[in-house]
């Protein structure tokens, strides 16, 4: 109860600092859930998004993540109903009613359809990104690696164990396996839960927002409504320097590991 209380009067803190003196819309229903695989530039999206007038990055709701381990398998009303209520109370509390909120939760992904049942007139952006690059960037936080202690802010502990989203039949084989086949378990796991759902999801490939950035924020305001120029001008900001450093970062064997993982979903997404 005192990390939940806690976790709401930060979050709260932070999204009323960055929607001090936005213009707002009165009944402002109109939610956009950036969602995607840890690492995919999820983040990166979510603020170039909340950079339009009107619209509020309220970022990784912790109170949110924690949830949504339980929530999976749940009836959907179930689910659908605790995800309003946790968002709507971080919009009440962080002074962001009327204004356009991004959530930027990856669990999400888990629970999308959802999330999207919960506010009619919400739609997701997934951005999808070369789960080879991903698998690179989770090998520097060391978010799956075998020596990894400590939490993240939902309380979830970091390390080698299985997550939520591992396959229940595979639960033992995921401990065993390399940190690099764990990171791109996760990236196969997260993508394809967002695959799984169509209806008002809008794909964002991230190697075209670095490259074509006015193309992209054109394509996404046609989809969501919004201000083209402004989302242009932060897409803009994105640098090109991650694009295939899998190439010289990771080891024979480590793309091995990914390849055997995930090698099948690369191949349908163009990766490989």
């Amino acid at each position: 109860m005192a990390w939940s209380a806690g976790a709401y009067g930060v979050t709260a803190v932070r999204i009323a600092r960055r929607g001090r003196g936005a213009r707002r819309r009165a009944g402002e229903e109109r939610l956009t859930f950036v969602v995607g695989a840890p690492r995919s530039g999820t983040t990166f999206t979510a603020g170039s998004l909340a950079a339009q007038p009107g619209w509020v990055d309220l970022g990784e709701v912790p109170l949110l993540k924690a949830a949504i381990p339980e929530l999976v398998g749940r009836p959907a009303a179930e689910q659908s109903g605790r995800v309003r209520r946790i968002i709507q109370r971080v919009r009440t509390l962080g002074l962001a009613r009327g204004l356009r909120g991004v959530e930027q939760t990856p669990e999400t992904a888990f629970v999308l359809a959802a999330a999207l049942q919960a506010f009619p007139q919400a739609q997701a952006v997934h951005v999808v990104r070369d789960g080879r690059d991903v698998v690179c960037s989770l090998l520097e936080r060391g978010w799956f690696r075998a020596d990894r202690g400590g939490f993240d802010d939902a309380r979830g502990a970091y390390g080698p164990h299985p997550r939520f989203w591992v396959e229940p039949e595979r639960t033992d084989e995921f401990s065993r396996v390399s940190e690099a086949r764990r990171a791109a378990w996760a990236w196969r796991r997260y993508v394809s839960a967002v695959r799984g759902v169509r209806e008002r999801v809008v794909d964002l490939r991230y190697e075209s927002l670095v490259t074509q950035p006015d193309t992209e924020a054109q394509r996404l305001s046609a989809s969501l409504g919004g201000d083209a120029d402004a989302l242009a001008a932060a897409f803009g900001r994105a640098h090109d320097t991650s694009l295939g450093r899998w190439r010289t970062d990771l080891t024979s064997e480590q793309v091995r590991d990914v390849v055997d993982e995930a090698g099948e979903l690369l191949a349908e997404l163009g990766y490989a």
